[in-house]
């Protein structure tokens, strides 16, 4: 049995999820973040104040990884840490000012990157890559490949 990288769609997606970090990279660097940063970033300004276990949930991270990038966060600036008014045990997270005046150029820089992505298809390729690549994550996301 022969493997084409070329025609693998593991591959392929592989290829361009490091292409698209690294543009990512490139382009909210000066902004003082990082690509790992910014599902929790996105999943605060969408609704600030949230806890540890919701932004897991929300941004399908792991919890240790998600306690790493959240005290990278703190320590750089970008969020600060609140009692839970009902959970002693729990901690609410904030933004702070610094990350709320970058959100707008931060969106702006994924766009960028988005845009680079799918500059060679037309509108209708865009949407339909996007509703495939959906449906894939749906369907992949539910299989038992045990």
């Amino acid at each position: 049995m022969t493997f084409d990288q070329n025609t693998s769609a593991g591959y392929l997606i592989n290829q361009l999820a490091r292409l698209a970090f690294e543009g990512l990279r490139r382009e909210i660097e000066p902004l003082g973040i990082v690509p790992g940063q910014f599902p929790a970033l996105l999943a605060l300004w969408q609704r600030d104040g949230q806890t540890q276990r919701e932004l897991v949930a929300k941004t399908d991270v792991e919890q240790a990884t998600m306690a790493n990038t959240l005290n990278r966060m703190e320590r750089d600036g970008l969020i600060v840490r609140q009692a839970h008014p009902e959970d002693g045990r729990a901690r609410v997270i904030y933004l702070t000012e610094k990350a709320k005046t970058i959100r707008d150029q931060a969106y702006r820089a994924a766009g960028d990157v988005n845009g680079a992505m799918l500059a060679d298809l037309s509108e209708v390729e865009r949407r339909t890559f996007i509703d495939l690549l959906q449906r894939v994550v749906k369907t992949f996301r539910g299989a038992d490949l045990a």
